[in-house]
């Protein structure tokens, strides 16, 4: 989700509810599709939308894949063929929606985030499903084509993708993006880990940046997955759903509740250990900051009588030998050692003094 999502909303300013228009498309996508049922299983590596259509059959589940970023042509004919509302249309065009979950008449339309780095930054790729009579229709809007994953377990015969039916594949594409946080968190985890360790040995302002970028990553992922949970939470209470999710799937959904609880757990864990981390900044850099100025005020006060000694005996009145009020040190033979003598004396005492007070303690020697 980034500036080129954004464009796309302001482009559609003052349009028309549900309009779709001729954006341009840096994934462009790639139509595939599988039709199964316990025993068979037909794959279509290549196909169009009308083909894929015709695969659906009551005895069976059929599930299209869009990967990449569906044009315009390409969502007026899933519109035209599957009976889409333009609603939902619309928010698959628009890339930067929040998780959200939309029931229309012929289908139930879902909105998820799948979280990814992109270099030292967090961004989220928009997964669209549409679950429908004998069919799911997903649409991933991003390089990595991550469901073939399903799409291998799918080949085995006799495991629960195969013997169930539509809504348990809608229930698998939930489990497997909401699960991409898990890896993506325990990478974030190590960054964090790093980030303490640097801290301790020595704050810098590449670190502080380190820490602000930490921190914006955490909160893109809170602002997307507290709605991810809704999203969940409303298919547990089965509301307005109709006949696509079968109460035999309620234990699956509580599972998947229990994942993003997991997740937001975590992801409010890093989130105080990065705020932690702000203020262990702060308070090293004010630390380093009175260390330095602890040392510079001992330079101070321990040149302070030392000025004084040298000042007093700068005053030019060593021509007046005669008066009773001459310095007698002027006219002494061993008088300039025996100034310097008494002035590191008194340093050293001072010095002493000082460490005693234990007030050099704590002092950054880096």
């Amino acid at each position: 989700m980034g500036l080129h999502s954004h464009r796309r909303q302001t482009e559609k300013v003052g349009s028309a509810p549900g309009t779709l228009f001729d954006l341009p498309v840096q994934a462009p996508s790639r139509l595939w599709a599988v039709h199964y049922d316990a025993e068979d299983i037909t794959e279509y590596p290549e196909v169009d939308l009308e083909t894929a259509f015709q695969a659906i059959t009551p005895d069976g589940v059929t599930w299209i894949h869009v990967q990449g970023e569906p044009d315009r042509q390409l969502l007026d004919q899933m519109g035209e063929i599957f009976g889409l509302h333009g609603l939902a249309l619309e928010d698959v065009q628009s890339m930067v929606q929040r998780p959200k979950i939309d029931v229309y008449k012929e289908q139930v339309f879902a909105i998820l985030n799948l979280p990814c780095w992109k270099g030292d930054e967090i961004q989220l790729e928009q997964f669209n499903l549409f679950i429908g009579a004998g069919y799911v229709l997903s649409i991933h809007a991003g390089d990595e084509d991550i469901v073939q994953v399903l799409r291998q377990r799918m080949l085995k015969s006799r495991t629960r993708l195969r013997t169930h039916g539509t809504d348990y594949l809608f229930y698998a594409l939930m489990d497997l993006i909401i699960d991409q946080a898990f890896p993506l968190l325990e990478s974030f985890g190590e960054e964090v880990e790093d980030l303490e360790e640097a801290l301790l040995e020595r704050p810098s302002r590449e670190l502080l940046s380190n820490i602000y970028r930490q921190k914006r990553n955490l909160m893109l992922l809170r602002r997307q997955l507290w709605p991810t949970r809704e999203v969940v939470n409303k298919l547990i209470r089965g509301i307005d759903y109709g006949d696509f999710f079968e109460p035999e799937l309620q234990p699956y959904l509580q599972d998947l509740y229990d994942h993003t609880v997991h997740i937001m757990d975590l992801l409010e864990t890093y989130r105080d250990i990065v705020a932690s981390m702000l203020d262990v900044y702060l308070s090293s850099v004010s630390n380093r900051l009175n260390d330095i100025m602890r040392v510079l005020t001992m330079f101070s006060t321990t040149f302070i009588p030392l000025t004084f000694i040298v000042g007093v005996y700068g005053m030019n009145f060593g021509n007046n030998t005669q008066s009773p009020w001459a310095m007698p040190e002027l006219r002494l033979y061993y008088g300039y050692p025996i100034v310097w003598a008494v002035m590191l004396l008194i340093a050293v005492g001072m010095f002493i003094f000082f460490r005693r007070k234990g007030w050099l303690g704590g002092v950054d020697r880096h």
